[in-house]
């Protein structure tokens, strides 16, 4: 039968705000991915920060393109969907940090 409780296991790490922002600026090759909708991505985001909607049915393909040398730290609005991001990018070999909480979580 079938086991719908049962999840892959985590393969990128959740940070809180400042330990997110800590690694980022600690990390050599290092990239902001916002995964958010284009319109959400407008609306306001992280200086420096790279849109590239989770949602889109590009985001499989291009996250093919994205150089495996670099780190990616992920945000959305809440952490979930860049949750959801993380877990493809970590399946695609690539390291992964989620921003828990969500673009608010950044510290000012």
């Amino acid at each position: 039968m079938f086991n719908l409780f049962k999840s892959a296991p985590q393969n990128y790490q959740d940070l809180d705000g400042l330990s997110f922002k800590t690694a980022y600026n600690k990390a050599g090759k290092a990239e902001l991915l916002d995964v958010r909708t284009p319109g959400e991505f407008a609306s306001g985001t992280i200086p420096g920060a790279k849109n590239l909607d989770v949602m889109s049915p590009e985001f499989k393909s291009a996250i093919d393109q994205l150089d495996k040398d670099k780190e990616y730290f992920v945000f959305c609005r809440s952490g979930n969907r860049s949750g959801s991001a993380c877990q493809l990018l970590a399946e695609k070999g690539l390291k992964a940090h989620n921003l828990q909480g969500g673009v608010g979580a950044w510290p000012r």
